[in-house]
Parts: C-alpha cells; structure tokens; sequence
C-alpha cells in the first residue's frame, strides 16, 4: 500500500492511497470467508466449501461491493495509523481507480484540526461564587405554597390584586395578525404575580366576569423572543372567573398539606435543604462553563468550517423539537424572530464555533491527562440510569451500543471537566 499524502488547508488533508494484488487478496479471502456460511455448494458443509468454489455461487456485483467497502475501510484506517491523523469528521472518498481484485487507488479528503495550541489550563485559576440561601429565600417558596394551596372562592366583584381570574387571551401584532403562542384558553392568573408581560395583569384589574377587555402593550427591549422586543401587541381577554383566595393559616396543618412534614420548621428545613441543592448545582454548572470558555478564549484553535456548520444543523434540530413541544412551527418561530433560515444560521454560528471548539478542548485535555472510562465506570452509570425508570423499553434502550456509547462520552466529559475544576479551584 502507498500513501501520498498533502495538506490543502490548515484544516483538510488528502491522502491517494494505492493497494496493489498482494495488498487486496487477504481481503478478499477475508470477505469470501464472511459469505461462505449463506452459500451452499453441493458435497460440503455450509462454510466449508473451497473459496474458488464459493466464488462462483455468489452474486459477482454484490462480492464486488462488500469487497469495495471492506478494502476502503481497511486502507483507510490504515493510513491514518501509518501517517498519524486524527480526523474530527468522516472524509470523502473518491474512488479513483479500480481493477477488480487487482489494483484499487482512491482519494479521500480528511477534515482535521489546524493550528492547535492549548492554553495552560494547570495554571488557570477561578474563584467560585458563593452560595446562600437566606430565610427570605424560604418565605418566597412558602408563600408560593399558600397560594398554590389556597381556597378559590368565585366572586362576582371586579377583579383586583392577588385575586386569580380565569381567563381567554389572544394577541394580535400591529398588522392584525394572530401572534404563535400568544394565546390561551381557560388559563389561571394570579394578579400582582408579575407573571405576564410587564402591564398585562395591571389591565385586568377591575374588571368583572363576562368582560371582554382589548388593551395594547409594548413588549420589553429585552424580552426572551427577539421578534417581539419592542414590538406593540394588542390582547383580547375575557374575563370568565375571579377568584378570592383564601390562604391557609401558617401551621402544622398546613405543612402535613404541603407534603409528608409533621410541622412549619420540618417544612422550611426541607425548603432550605432543596434551595441548596438547586443552588449549588447551578453555581457549580456555571462555574464550569465559565472555566470552559477562559480555556476556549486563552487557546488558538482551527477548525473546519464543516464541524460548525453540523453543530448549527444540530442546534437548529433542537431548536425545532423544543418548538414543536411547544405547539410553534418552525415558520412561525423564524418570523417572530424577524430572521430568515439564513441569517438565524448565520447568527448561530459564533455559539456553535465555541461549542465545537470546547468539545475539542476537552478530548484533547482528556488525552493529555491519561483520562479514560472504565467498563466497571460505564456499567454503574447504566444501572443508575435504569434505576430512574420503570420502563422496561426505556432500559433495554440503554444497553444499545449507540447509547452505551454516548453515556461513555458524557461520562468522559464529566472526569474531565472535574480534573480542570480540580487545577482551577481556589
């Protein structure tokens, strides 16, 4: 086998392989011995016939492919051992020439990383936030309980604040088109919650049941969806229910109501307990990635344009599931946002290119420090996981390779991450 190998780019290479009969005969033995148990040659036993025997049974087009494509993977991997490449992307591979059995040149164009210098991540330092939660932290939560476990009492008044009103809304943009997602129907509001769009509860107030209200609003400058940031939406709402809330007394009672506690200090404890949970997995999510991206920013890294654009195609398709889960096409996701396909791509980008090149940082990191992922390692994670569900399908989905193989890259990710937290940690 010859390789001829040149560099077209910082970030692609191509190799010409050229396999010649000495070089191509084991495989076709190879491949030979693979079909011979499905072909039967009379006077032998299935997968005992001579090879030139089997030859001759088997469909000549479909040896010759399956003789192609073993070939191709063969040289292939052993090129990128004999010349030290480490593509990040599968190459395209031309077939140049080929003489059955005999001769077989083909080109195959690898994306790989271009100029890579790693930042020294063993002398980055981060402090990490602090985490408190505070009693009034644990007042918001319990009032947030004594209104979720209130008496509703319908009133025929005006509405007023911290009544909750049941009601049905429709919001329509300046050209008197309905707006995605900007509707309800029968949907519970606490007024003063500050739950809606900043004005929205304000309007309600004083209205009775069976009152149609229209009433327009500017959204916020930096509201979550860019295509209504300061964009003037009016909304029809009728008022069908208002409700008076009657809020059970602060006692032990009412924390045998919120769940199994025996009194209000049980209750607050496990409030605490939770809060402090939830806050320190968030500190430290966050403190992770803020580490991740001083190690992205302090490194010089070229990558292909191709591994980018996957990992827009890749957002885009999350982006597009969350959607339909939210009852919104992709069509009318793009025109709230004022974006066409194109340029919503092209403003993914940036994102993308971070992402890509963090997941570079960290197998290269994990390569440097020697991390791996034991069997034992990848064997408790799974029976974790299956222990969090009951579905017998959803655990026999965890023993397929492909998902075994991708709860070992997490798992990957997570050891290394740790070993960069371990040396940034103050």
């Amino acid at each position: 086998m010859q390789i001829n190998r040149q560099s077209k780019t910082t970030t692609e290479l191509q190799i010409i392989v050229t396999a010649n009969a000495d070089d191509l005969r084991p495989i076709k033995e190879r491949v030979l011995r693979s079909m011979a148990g499905d072909v039967k040659v009379t006077g032998f036993r299935a997968g005992q016939a001579p090879l030139h025997l089997v030859e001759r049974q088997l469909n000549q087009q479909v040896l010759l492919d399956r003789f192609v494509d073993e070939a191709l993977n063969q040289f292939y991997s052993n090129a990128l051992q004999s010349e030290k490449i480490r593509p990040v992307q599968a190459p395209k591979v031309t077939v140049k020439r080929f003489v059955p059995y005999t001769e077989l040149e083909f080109e195959a164009e690898i994306p790989v990383i271009g100029n890579m210098k790693l930042a020294d991540y063993t002398t980055l330092k981060l402090p990490m936030k602090t985490m408190q939660v505070t009693a009034k932290d644990v007042d918001e939560v319990i009032d947030s309980l004594k209104k979720r476990l209130a008496t509703r009492n319908p009133v025929e008044r005006a509405a007023k604040k911290h009544d909750e009103v049941i009601i049905d809304f429709k919001g329509r943009d300046q050209k008197d088109a309905p707006i995605a997602g900007a509707d309800g129907n029968d949907y519970p509001l606490l007024l003063g919650s500050g739950s809606f769009i900043p004005g929205f509860e304000d309007n309600l107030i004083g209205t009775k049941v069976g009152v149609i209200k229209e009433f327009a609003i500017v959204f916020p400058a930096d509201y979550a969806n860019a295509g209504l940031r300061n964009q003037k939406v009016t909304f029809n709402v009728t008022i069908k229910t208002v409700n008076e809330l009657a809020e059970p007394a602060l006692d032990d009672d009412f924390a045998a109501k919120a769940g199994p506690f025996k009194s209000i200090d049980e209750l607050k404890a496990d409030i605490k307990k939770n809060l402090e949970l939830e806050r320190g997995r968030q500190v430290r999510q966050d403190y992770e990635n803020e580490l991740l991206r001083k190690i992205t920013e302090k490194s010089v890294l070229e990558i292909p344009e191709s591994l980018t654009t996957e990992q827009v195609k890749l957002m885009e398709d999350e982006e597009k599931r969350n959607l339909t889960y939210q009852g919104q096409t992709w069509a009318e996701h793009l025109e709230q946002e004022g974006q066409t396909e194109d340029e919503h791509r092209t403003a993914k980008r940036p994102q993308a290119e971070e992402r890509v090149k963090m997941g570079l940082i960290l197998a290269e990191v994990a390569d440097r420090e020697k991390i791996i992922v034991t069997p034992e390692e990848l064997e408790i994670r799974i029976q974790i996981l299956k222990g969090q569900y009951q579905d017998p399908a959803m655990q026999t989905e965890l023993d397929k390779p492909e998902n075994r193989q991708d709860i070992a890259s997490r798992l990957m990710t997570e050891k290394t991450i740790a070993k960069l937290v371990e040396y940034a940690s103050i």
